[in-house]
């Protein structure tokens, strides 16, 4: 035998010997080469990654057997109670939480065919606004309902649609433009749940606190969002439902989803009890139950009236009607309105001056005639709080009531006088003066 047939002997032999290791690998479970293609494809990329595809193609192919009917699937029977502390909150008072609905009707004339042929029609329009509330009391036949003054101001005619969806009539009890609580009384055949009112002087900031009512209209009644307390006494400037400034008020500050439809819905905490009535949010556009202006993007700032505040307000509705507050019985504009020449050739102040409010009229017989006050005087301070606006000056005056005898600091052409002025002028009487800015 030659060389060459050695060699070929021997290459025959290398052919031979890993043809057989070839049919000794093949027996070995596919699954095993694919698990290392597909964690090395892992490491090294697209490349050995497809190398692995292809290879779960070939097992596929060859393991898939059956029918469809196979794969279908099952509910589990395994019951998983998770009942937080926030669903037990919740169950406390859903029942006694409602939305309500506003109606005004109104005059005006409507288009027709006939206006083509020059007639014309007139009728009445009615719109409705919807917003949320709490009951919060049940007697005899009687229960009573806490919401927003803004919800239900100058309505004709006001329903509640209770959480087990009867609606039914309300009558407005009393409501208060300055703190926008207002009091409504229902039947009380079909209410199941009252609420109860926690001490918002108790909160701490940081711990949870729900928002329950209807956002956008009692399509989403009773709707649930969780947030924190974010601050226990916000002071923010407040106007009510004409826009007109009606001083500071203290609220809660929350970041618990409030939009509009939750206005008058209730707080609450972690025992289901109520610490405040969503009054207000802070939006993109401005603060207030509807917005002023800005331009910053601002989410879960919204604003709460405290319990403590509430049970107080509502406590006066029920008895009174109406929020008994002392007036001045003067018309006034801020100074901040008059231009510096007016400042020194009218009011002749000082330049060291930069706050206060004008007096425009003065009503006959009123507080502020009987204490020597006169036109164009600049009233500084009110029972020893400082008077920069409007606003402030409210605040300082509605911190008093009827028959308190307080302190008032003004300038009467450029020298400040002091005096003191029993109220005796409730604010809503009819001889109270308001011009186009305010009366007080």
């Amino acid at each position: 035998m030659d060389n060459n047939e050695e060699r070929e002997t021997n290459d025959d032999k290398v052919i031979k010997d890993d043809s057989s290791q070839k049919k000794q690998s093949s027996k070995q479970p596919r699954i095993g080469r694919i698990f290392l293609i597909a964690l090395v494809g892992g490491f090294l990329g697209g490349g050995i990654a497809f190398g692995g595809y292809a290879a779960y193609q070939a097992y596929e192919s060859t393991t898939v057997t059956g029918e469809n009917s196979k794969g279908t699937a099952k509910i589990s029977n395994i019951k998983v109670n998770v009942s937080t502390q926030s669903t037990k909150a919740f169950n406390k008072i859903k029942n006694a939480v409602v939305s309500v609905e506003a109606y005004t009707t109104s005059s005006s004339s409507s288009s027709s065919l006939n206006d083509l042929f020059g007639e014309s029609s007139s009728g009445e329009t009615t719109s409705e606004s919807e917003g949320s509330g709490v009951i919060y009391k049940k007697t005899g036949n009687t229960a009573f309902i806490v919401t927003n003054n803004h919800v239900i101001s100058g309505a004709d005619k006001v329903k509640v649609l209770l959480n087990s969806g009867k609606k039914l009539s309300a009558t407005v009890v009393g409501h208060d433009s300055v703190t926008d609580l207002a009091v409504l009384k229902i039947n009380a055949s079909d209410v199941t749940q009252v609420a109860t009112f926690g001490n918002s002087n108790s909160i701490n900031v940081g711990q949870t606190a729900l928002a329950i009512g209807s956002p956008l209209g009692s399509t989403y009644a009773t709707s649930l969002t969780q947030g924190i307390i974010s601050a226990k006494k916000r002071t923010i400037e407040t106007t009510d439902s004409n826009g007109t400034s009606t001083g500071q008020t203290t609220v809660i500050q929350t970041d618990a989803a409030i939009n509009p439809g939750n206005s008058g819905g209730p707080l609450v905490n972690l025992a289901g009890q109520v610490v405040g009535i969503n009054s207000m949010k802070l939006t993109s556009t401005g603060t207030s139950t509807s917005s002023s202006s800005s331009s910053t993007s601002v989410e879960g700032m919204g604003f709460a009236i405290p319990s403590n505040e509430v049970v107080k307000i509502i406590n006066l509705l029920v008895k009174d009607g109406k929020i008994k507050r002392p007036a001045l019985g003067i018309s006034l504009i801020n100074l901040s309105y008059v231009s510096d020449s007016e400042q020194k050739s009218t009011l002749k102040l000082p330049s060291s001056v930069t706050g206060g409010v004008v007096v425009i009229k003065v009503s006959s017989n009123s507080p502020a005639k009987v204490a020597g006050i006169q036109k164009y005087d600049v009233i500084t301070s009110l029972g020893g709080k400082k008077v920069k606006g409007l606003s402030s000056l409210r605040t300082a005056l509605y911190a008093h009531k009827l028959g308190d005898t307080v302190q008032i600091q003004y300038y009467h052409d450029g020298t400040l006088k002091t005096a003191n002025i029993k109220l005796t002028l409730e604010a809503n009487d009819s001889n109270t003066t308001t011009s186009s800015n305010s009366g007080n």
